[in-house]
């Protein structure tokens, strides 16, 4: 059986090392990463945060939206469907089953109650509202 091995130049030029000039060693799929990261697009206003993530292959019932104060954190899980075909050997699949998570901290902290999740094509929007500022409290000196 021969052994395949896919080869991008541009990928492999900005792995050059720039002190000696030498060409890094091609990968081969065991040492690719197999877990992809999701993907965010965090924008504001006066009033709330808006996160876009990337969650392609993820069903909507398969993702953990929590948030903590001011911290978010996503949790999607992709599920390999059993598929057997006669005849057939995988010899290598590219596509990730498991689970991806990602957390982040934002400027202020959120009011869960007001916040809304919509899961459409693949991307996750969420709409944040920004807690409204608590006033600093004094504290007695004794």
């Amino acid at each position: 059986m021969a052994n395949i091995t896919r080869f991008d130049p541009f990928k492999e030029l900005a792995r050059l090392d720039p002190f000696t000039g030498g060409w890094p060693l091609i990968r081969r799929w065991a040492e690719t990463p197999t877990e992809p990261t999701i993907k965010l697009d965090v924008t504001e206003d006066e009033k709330a945060y808006f996160v876009k993530a990337e969650m392609p292959g993820v069903k909507k019932e398969d993702i953990d939206v929590q948030v903590e104060g001011d911290v978010v954190s996503l949790a999607a899980e992709v599920k390999r469907e059993k598929e057997e075909k006669k005849g057939e050997t995988v010899v290598h699949s590219e596509r990730y089953y498991g689970k991806q998570y990602r957390s982040f901290t934002l400027g202020q902290a959120i009011d869960r109650a007001k916040a809304e999740a919509k899961f459409e094509n693949g991307i996750l929007n969420l709409t944040l509202p920004k807690a409204a500022a608590r006033a600093g409290e004094k504290i007695a000196v004794q």
